[in-house]
């Protein structure tokens, strides 16, 4: 009973898919993803995760010269550029960031390096502006 629980995929996982930049490719240009990518090479471009589901990973030895915008990101290696984390955001600790940071979760690790701003980045931070105030009408007495 538990083997057959182990080879049965997980509904999401039978509709992740996984890209692999491997370690010593370099690419030049944008790279848009959907489901996971992971990079050990080199991108010199934008970086663009489609779906709320998209996931990229930096490896430590991974370098991305150019903006990275993800709903979920897991950074061990350098970037470069700015990154604009929709949702979660993982620093580890050989990450070196030069740019700033935006983020809804943030996780960072003892070492990780951002030279830049970091700022949260959420639905409250939309609406920052109180409402107006209720105007009552009044009559003067005298």
């Amino acid at each position: 009973m538990l083997s057959r629980k182990r080879n049965e995929p997980t509904s999401s996982s039978r509709h992740a898919e996984t890209s692999l930049i491997s370690h010593g490719t370099i690419i030049r240009g944008d790279v848009r993803f959907t489901g996971t990518l992971h990079v050990e090479g080199r991108i010199e471009g934008a970086v663009l995760g489609e779906g709320p589901n998209a996931v990229f990973t930096l490896s430590e030895h991974g370098q991305v010269q150019g903006e990275v915008r993800v709903p979920h990101a897991m950074i061990n290696g350098q970037v470069n550029g700015d990154i604009y984390a929709s949702e979660r955001l993982e620093l580890a600790a050989q990450a070196r960031v030069v740019g700033d940071v935006r983020y809804s979760s943030l996780e960072m690790a003892a070492g990780a390096q951002v030279n830049g701003r970091i700022a949260h980045q959420g639905e409250e931070h939309a609406h920052r502006e109180l409402p107006a105030p209720e105007v009552r009408a009044e009559t003067a007495t005298a």
